[in-house]
């Protein structure tokens, strides 16, 4: 196994140093955020969420979908139902 040197901001460093788990090399960090996710990856992480952010964050999605919606529909793209 090879070993490269590369150059990082010192804030991009900072930021690996905070994701970096215990017995965890850099490498491994790097690598670990690479990875392409599945949805199943986040599972239950909502999970301890109270019911009342949950419906906030829900009111702020359709309140996005619904300004896109008219945006698009001004434009004259169809982009949902």
């Amino acid at each position: 196994m090879g070993y490269k040197t590369i150059s990082l901001r010192d804030e991009v460093y900072e930021n690996l140093v905070k994701m970096k788990l215990k017995n965890e090399s850099f490498s491994d960090v790097i690598s670990r955020l690479m990875r392409k996710r599945s949805l199943l990856d986040f599972a239950g992480r909502w999970a301890d969420i109270p019911e009342e952010k949950i419906e906030e964050i829900k009111k702020e999605l359709e309140a996005l979908r619904d300004s896109t919606k008219r945006y698009h529909d001004i434009a004259g793209y169809q982009l949902f139902d």
